[in-house]
C-alpha cells in the first residue's frame, strides 16, 4: 500500500503530512534540509510513493537532494495548488501539507520540470554578470550626477579610463574628491 507525502516549504522549517489508504497517518514540521526530511520520511513512510512539494525558491535543492536520497520527488505548479490550497478553511503550512497529500494520493497536480544544478549555475553567472555590469553603469551615472553639479563634466568613457578622467578632473577639489 503507497504511502503519500505533501511538503510545505519553507527557509526555515518544512510541514510535513504523510497519508496512506485515503488517511492521514502522521503530521508534523522539521527543519528545511533535505537529508533531515528523507531520514524523517523513511521513518515514518517507509513505502513512500510520491514526496510532492510546491515550486518556489528552495524546490531545485529540494528536488535533487531528494532525488539523491532515493525518494520520489515531484515538484507541482505552484500556481495550480495554490488554486486547491487557498480553498482550505484555515490556511495554516500544517493544512497546506495535508493538502499536497491528498493530491499526491489523487494524482491531481501538476508536475513541473525541474533544471539541473549545471543548467542553474549558467542562469546564475548569466543574472550576477547582468546585475554587476547594472550595477557599474548605476554607479558611474551617480559619479557624473554628482560631479555635473559642481561643473565637472566628465566624457564618455568607461573602466579605468573611466576612473583616470574623474581623479584629473577631482585633483584641485579638496571638498568633492573624498565623497566620490
Amino acid at each position: 500500500m503507497g504511502e503519500y507525502i505533501g511538503l510545505d516549504v519553507s527557509l526555515k522549517e518544512t510541514a510535513v503530512s504523510v497519508r496512506r489508504a485515503g488517511k492521514r497517518v502522521w503530521r508534523g514540521k522539521c527543519a528545511s534540509d533535505p537529508q533531515l526530511l528523507a531520514a524523517l520520511i523513511r521513518k515514518h513512510a517507509p513505502a513512500a510513493e510520491r514526496v510532492v512539494f510546491e515550486k518556489g525558491p528552495l524546490s531545485v535543492w529540494f528536488f535533487h537532494a531528494l532525488t539523491a536520497e532515493g525518494l520520489p520527488a515531484i515538484c507541482i505548479d505552484a500556481r495550480h495548488a495554490k488554486a486547491a490550497l487557498d480553498m482550505a478553511a484555515n490556511k495554516t503550512d500544517d493544512n497546506d501539507a495535508d493538502g499536497l497529500t491528498h493530491r499526491a494520493e489523487l494524482g491531481f497536480y501538476k508536475e513541473v520540470r525541474v533544471k539541473s544544478f549545471d543548467s542553474m549555475l549558467a542562469r546564475t553567472l548569466m543574472a550576477a554578470r547582468t546585475r554587476l555590469v547594472r550595477i557599474g553603469t548605476e554607479l558611474s551615472n551617480q559619479i557624473r550626477g554628482f560631479m555635473k553639479t559642481f561643473g565637472l563634466v566628465v566624457p564618455p568613457a568607461t573602466g579605468s579610463k573611466f576612473e583616470r578622467q574623474v581623479e584629473t578632473l577631482l585633483a584641485n577639489n579638496v571638498d568633492l574628491g573624498p565623497i566620490i
